[in-house]
């Protein structure tokens, strides 16, 4: 059902902060699951769906008030890539919505859940172009097709995510302001939908493709239906720089969500160098006090990250 008022919104002025979740991907490793996959974990939606609520699940239970669905790299390109119709692939990404809202609602028909908390939120996760490359190329916004091109392969899931029954839609990871000005000529084809828009940066004012972030800030505020702006799945060390950029050019909630701090290597597909659950817990602290109202981990950030995050940032809760 679509929201008259921003749902993220209406938590952050009840609570003062919101708790995103974490990895999805990062979680469903720590299970055991072997991910490496063109689909990522979005495999999982068609060998083992069952695995994927439960990590919505894990991730309530640390503290998020805002869970994200297992659609991120879930196109129809990709489906039909292993070989199934339109209308399976849009069954999938319907699917992901319904594990996620399966999840939450499950979680909260428990009355000791209910304490100190607000009914979570639902977001149905919209990944780049570059998420169906799996290339790496929503790191750099490198992509060999045109505006059109771009339009049309986002219109293809977008209208199955935005009928579906989550709170918002999560339009991340994004790494330019052109696959961002898709998203919101989209946006605004759907009206009394919300959705909140994150960008990949490549430093502390520069999204992936180099273009300055506080641009893509402001090309996102005065679109009806932008619930938040912000950035994810980026270096910690960034974070802060970021925050100010788009603090001083909106009046939108600024969501951030970034990486563990390790760096990944996408020729090998790998992790590398370390990153450190109380640094990071005390950068997120910080991150909160420079105006961030939404928080969460991206990458190599698991529950009990999250758990952490909200101990830390809503300690009576």
């Amino acid at each position: 059902m679509m929201a008259v008022t921003n749902p993220l919104s209406e938590l952050i002025e009840r609570q003062g902060r919101v708790i995103f979740d974490g990895g999805l991907a990062t979680a469903l490793e720590e299970r055991g699951h072997n991910l490496d996959d063109p689909l990522w974990s979005a495999r999982l939606l068609i060998e083992e769906p069952g695995a994927i609520r439960r990590v919505h699940t894990d991730y309530l239970e640390a503290g998020a008030d805002c869970i994200t669905t297992s659609s991120y790299q879930a196109t129809l390109h990709g489906f039909s890539a292993r070989g199934l119709s339109k209308n399976e692939g849009r069954d999938l990404l319907r699917l992901s919505t319904d594990l996620a809202i399966e999840a939450r609602d499950s979680f909260w028909s428990h009355p000791p859940n209910r304490r100190g908390r607000l009914r979570p939120l639902v977001a149905a996760s919209i990944g780049p172009y570059g998420a169906f490359l799996a290339d790496g190329s929503e790191y750099t916004g490198a992509y060999k097709i045109n505006d059109a091109a771009l339009y049309e392969f986002h219109r293809e899931r977008w209208p199955v995510l935005a009928e579906s029954p989550a709170d918002l839609l999560a339009c991340e990871t994004l790494p330019s302001l052109r696959e961002a000005r898709v998203l919101l000529q989209l946006l605004r084809e759907t009206p009394g939908r919300w959705a909140w828009l994150s960008f990949s940066c490549r430093d502390g004012l520069h999204l992936s493709d180099g273009t300055p972030f506080v641009d893509a800030v402001r090309a996102c505020s005065p679109t009806p239906g932008v619930a938040a702006v912000g950035v994810n799945c980026t270096a910690p060390r960034f974070i802060s720089s970021l925050i100010e950029q788009a603090r001083g050019a909106t009046d939108l909630p600024i969501i951030v969500y970034p990486n563990s701090g390790e760096v990944y290597d996408p020729a090998v597909k790998r992790w590398r160098s370390g990153g450190h659950v109380g640094a990071w817990v005390d950068d997120a602290a910080r991150w909160s006090d420079l105006g961030a109202a939404a928080l969460g981990g991206c990458c190599r950030v698991g529950p009990k990250t999250i758990a952490e995050l909200r101990h830390r940032l809503l300690p009576a809760t």
